[in-house]
């Protein structure tokens, strides 16, 4: 009877290391990523000898104290370069195991891949057979979510609060130094909530790619983890995480360091490392295991199943970013909804591609946007930019439904909006009688609203730069949606202005320090803004305003007939019996808003607020810039290729060219 109590002794022992052990796996690896791109190495090879001597050496270098390594092992195509990053508030020594483990997790998850990552609670481990070193990356990504859900009454405010947080350590982590690159802190959320969150970049970036990088985590999270009150984004260059209870050692101080390096920002509240959890668990399945034999073998084999999934209850691992896949189309069902894009469906061409009408199998109409082949971009930055632009939701922008990308097909697929552009009424000699004021003016109005948005209340700054009447589309209302964000340009919250040597827009809309000198800010946008406020109420193009048998510049002429008093002049003949004194103020609204002075123009927060309040007093206009002559094309072409740059003018239907997140 004793040697059978001994043998199930032992039995029991066995299967509680081996649950042991498969829970100290499962609490190391939160994510891994096998890449087939460069292929296999064959056992016994040098490069696996390389890879061995390599892993070894992240974890046993006595420079891990900062939590950062680097380092490659071998030459030619046997050479294989690893990175080992642990999160900013661990131990040296946590470090160390948490890289140990992680090097022994890897080669087993990923047999003879050339190229791994993976990612820890406390590390990332990752190699591969091409130089990693300095580049930013974005993928492959990953998201964890906290299964509970924010209260529905504090979503909006629980997100703002939640952008301004990790904004802020953004800011700071991108200004670490060189071995450091890692912020955390909390703040008080709605709900009487406090929340925590924490942001790291591998060290070896810039400040601008760290920061970039963030940024782009960031812009996951409405997709990943909306309405959650935690989650994480695991780039290869970056992460961050956020929740409502605290998971970071706050207490824990940075090693010493020179002026070089940025210690971990601290916060107020201590708290202990999240590792609680899965202790707990192991206790539990101990206690069971010494009682049940029958439990602790279901419990191995729950284990076995659960060793391919993350290992937190409340959280769960996409294989790739879901937001990609819910915004991806297939070619096949673009192809067979525009009737294998027909020229019978064909709704306008620009520069960059041609757009056709589309209805899907559910019954919903689109518009998909097909992109020239010579578009310039690469398939990162072309998904980056989708998932940027899905993300600017408000009833004054044209709604991005998703993105097609195969082979060399890429489009763009958009909702669909009836009565296509605002030029095709304004300047059609037949259609623009169907433009009253009062649509008009609700047009003027609801661009305004757009543009505020995209200025100020949206979570990036983004600076349309190509703000014109045929990029205004109108729906079966009238109402204004601004279209085509194909050279609009991300600006970070506190940035105000912005240089490029590549002008791209169209002319008689640009502000004169971006088409001369490449300078442009949000007032850049007002200044186009000013242009078409112009357009709408005379109801002529900026370039060729009719009076009698001659044709003049429209900027030209408002100022001088305004100056002159006769600014009536300019009106549109079909309006000439509606309310003048709504109409004279768009018009002063409009001339204030091309002033040559870049600070003299409003701002459109201060712009909607005259055109809704009565109780505003515009103030007098200045001289407008006076650069829209007949020979400033060529004039500005020459100045600009005798300085190497690149100018290109914008068709009527120009698309996504250079949004840059990146």
């Amino acid at each position: 009877m004793a040697m059978v109590s001994s043998r199930i002794l032992f039995f029991l022992s066995a299967i509680l290391m081996l649950i042991v052990h498969a829970m100290g796996q499962l609490a190391y690896s939160q994510s891994y990523n096998c890449s087939n791109s460069y292929g296999n190495y064959t056992s016994n090879s040098i490069y696996e000898t390389n890879l061995n001597q390599l892993l070894s050496s992240l974890y046993s270098n006595t420079t891990i104290d900062f939590g950062f390594y680097k380092s490659s092992y071998g030459q030619n195509s046997d050479q294989v370069y690893g990175i080992g990053l642990c999160r900013g508030d661990v131990t040296p020594d946590d470090c160390r195991e948490c890289l140990k483990n992680s090097s022994s997790l890897l080669t087993q998850l990923c047999p003879n891949q050339k190229e791994a990552i993976v990612r820890c609670v406390h590390c990332m481990l990752r190699y591969s057979n091409s130089s990693i070193f300095g580049i930013m990356e974005t993928n492959p990504g990953y998201h964890i979510l906290n299964l509970e859900n924010v209260s529905a009454n504090y979503v909006a405010q629980f997100n703002d609060d939640l952008n301004i947080l990790l904004n802020n350590l953004t800011n700071e982590a991108a200004a670490g130094g060189s071995l450091r690159k890692y912020a955390a802190g909390s703040a008080i959320a709605t709900d009487f909530m406090r929340l925590y969150a924490l942001v790291q970049c591998t060290p070896d970036l810039s400040e601008q790619d760290c920061n970039n990088c963030l940024l782009a985590a960031i812009a996951y999270v409405p997709q990943c983890c909306a309405g959650k009150v935690g989650g994480s984004v695991l780039l290869p260059s970056c992460n961050i995480r956020f929740q409502v209870y605290s998971f970071f050692n706050s207490t824990a101080a940075p090693p010493s360091t020179n002026a070089t390096t940025s210690p971990p920002s601290t916060n107020t509240t201590t708290s202990k490392v999240n590792g609680s959890n899965t202790s707990q668990t192991v206790i539990i399945i101990v206690v069971a295991s010494v009682a049940f034999v029958v439990l602790t073998i279901s419990i191995c084999i729950c284990v076995y199943l659960r060793v391919r999934r993350p290992r937190e209850k409340e959280e769960k691992v996409d294989d790739e970013f879901r937001s990609v896949e819910s915004l991806q189309f297939d070619f096949s069902t673009i192809r067979v909804a525009t009737n294998d894009f027909s020229e019978a469906n064909k709704l306008g061409q620009g520069g960059f591609g041609v757009v056709y009408k589309g209805m899907l199998y559910n019954g919903e109409e689109i518009a998909a946007k097909r992109l020239s082949t010579n578009s310039g971009q690469g398939d990162l930055e072309f998904t980056n930019e989708v998932l940027l632009v899905a993300k600017l939701q408000h009833r004054n922008l044209v709604r991005l439904l998703g993105f097609c990308m195969e082979r060399n097909e890429r489009l763009l697929i958009y909702e669909f909006v009836p009565n296509t552009s605002l030029d095709h009424f304004l300047f059609d000699p037949i259609n623009h009688v169907h433009l009253n004021w009062e649509n008009r003016y609700k047009i003027i109005g609801g661009i305004a609203r757009g543009l505020l948005y995209l200025h100020e209340d949206s979570r990036l700054r983004i600076i349309h730069r190509d703000l014109k009447a045929s990029n205004i589309l109108l729906d079966e209302e009238m109402n204004p949606k601004i279209s085509d964000f194909g050279m609009a340009k991300l600006f970070l919250l506190d940035q105000t202005q912005a240089n490029t040597s590549r002008i791209v827009g169209t002319y008689g809309y640009m502000a004169p320090e971006y088409a001369m000198h490449g300078q442009f800010s949000v007032k850049s946008d007002v200044f186009s803004f000013g242009v078409l406020v112009l357009e709408i109420v005379s109801g002529q193009r900026n370039n060729c305003f009719r009076n009698g048998e001659n044709v003049e510049d429209l900027l030209s002429y408002a100022w001088k007939n305004w100056r002159e008093g006769t600014a009536s002049h300019i009106i549109d003949p079909t309006l000439r019996h509606n309310p003048i004194t709504e109409i004279m103020r768009c018009i002063h609204i409009g001339l204030l808003c091309i002033q040559e002075s870049v600070t003299d123009r409003p701002t459109m927060a201060m712009i909607v607020l005259m055109l809704n309040s009565y109780s505003i007093t515009p103030p007098v206009p200045s001289q407008p810039a006076f650069f829209m002559h007949k020979n400033i094309e060529s004039d500005i072409s020459k100045s600009d290729h005798s300085k190497g740059s690149y100018v290109q003018l914008s068709a009527n239907e120009d698309t996504i060219t250079e949004l840059d997140p990146r």
